[in-house]
């Protein structure tokens, strides 16, 4: 087990990484909530299923509610959203409750948004089930989607901790592994050149991390991104470069429909865009076609889906959260672990979609 400790101008506490570390949780509320009234779980249906037995138990003293959300991306609607908070009110939360985030990145975004709007913002803990959730659950990011954007509507809410249990990661589907481990080839583009030499590597297939390779990954890219948010917790600044690869991702996303085509993939396929961007714009010296042979193998699609349209993309990634005045700003880099903010021009990155 490891204590990762999560430092922000609102709020400091822990990510705790570790193999059954789901059975501190009712300590830790006892110890840190001596007047806890009610808990509410909210978790989605698959998740539900596979691992609400292995909770629930552990909570039994306070006879928690669960609430129970669509799987994947359909859980972050304002038709859900409603849902939860009217559940909360049914039940009787009060300011004395907490919500625990049971589920991955999308569970985590609809219950931290549920918690900073229920009475003005109550407490909340991240159980994360997946890999993508190490980004996700970290830093007080909150959200639901909206039709024209996703996560546009949302807070920063911090989480009083983060319960990161590998054990419930031995279930994932491979397309949810891929997905949850694009944010940690990320991390390790913008901040540290070592990790990324050493991921490239050592991870050669994804379909059966070992134990140890998978905590060192995930408390990594925890850490790192804690070097960030540490920093800048509003995103006014540094932390809009843990958005590399989301400007064009997001987009890929919206455009596909939010749940056809999983996050971490699309992030994946803006990465690659935006390599060949810091290439083309910052003279990014960096050998494009390893890396893209290199994640081949680990089963990512590297091309935009091709019935896609580059006018339709490009109006996405102009109302983008780091947009300003319509003009599309990107996170490139100029070399590994020095990312860069840039501004560029509507018909230049019309071409390069277009090329690409």
């Amino acid at each position: 087990m490891e204590a990762i400790q999560i430092q922000t101008s609102s709020k400091n506490y822990e990510v705790f990484v570790g193999e059954g570390i789901r059975n501190e949780i009712s300590t830790f509320l006892s110890n840190h909530f001596p007047n806890l009234t009610r808990i509410l779980i909210i978790t989605d249906e698959t998740v539900g299923k596979i691992h609400l037995d292995k909770l629930v138990p552990l909570l039994s003293g306070w006879d928690p509610v669960v609430f129970t959300a669509p799987s994947g991306e359909k859980a972050k609607t304002f038709e859900v959203y409603y849902d939860a908070l009217s559940n909360a009110l049914e039940n009787r939360l009060d300011r004395k409750s907490v919500i625990l985030a049971f589920g991955g990145g999308a569970v985590g975004d609809l219950s931290g948004f549920v918690a900073a709007s229920f009475m003005r913002g109550i407490p909340f803990i991240q159980v994360p089930t997946t890999i993508l959730a190490h980004d996700s659950a970290v830093g007080g990011k909150v959200a639901i989607n909206h039709p024209l954007g996703k996560n546009m509507i949302g807070a920063f809410h911090q989480p009083e901790a983060v319960f990161y249990d590998l054990e419930l990661l031995n279930t994932l589907p491979e397309h949810e592994i891929r997905s949850g481990f694009a944010e940690v080839i990320k991390h390790a583009l913008i901040y540290d050149v070592n990790f990324y030499e050493w991921l490239k590597t050592d991870i050669r297939h994804l379909d059966s991390l070992p134990t140890e390779q998978l905590f060192d990954s995930l408390s990594k890219g925890i850490k790192i991104k804690n070097e960030f948010v540490s920093k800048d917790e509003k995103e006014t600044g540094i932390r809009a470069y843990l958005n590399f690869g989301h400007t064009l991702g997001h987009a890929i996303e919206s455009e596909m429909g939010y749940g056809n085509f999983t996050h971490g993939e699309a992030v994946m396929i803006g990465m690659i865009f935006a390599l060949k961007l810091s290439k083309d714009v910052l003279g990014f010296s960096f050998n494009t076609e390893e890396f893209i042979n290199w994640i081949q193998k680990l089963g990512y699609q590297t091309e935009i889906p091709s019935h896609l349209s580059p006018e339709r993309l490009l109006t996405k990634m102009k109302s983008d959260k780091k947009s300003a005045g319509g003009a599309v700003i990107f996170v490139l880099l100029e070399e590994i672990g020095k990312p860069k903010l840039q501004e560029l021009s509507d018909d230049f990155l019309l071409g390069k979609i277009k090329s690409f």
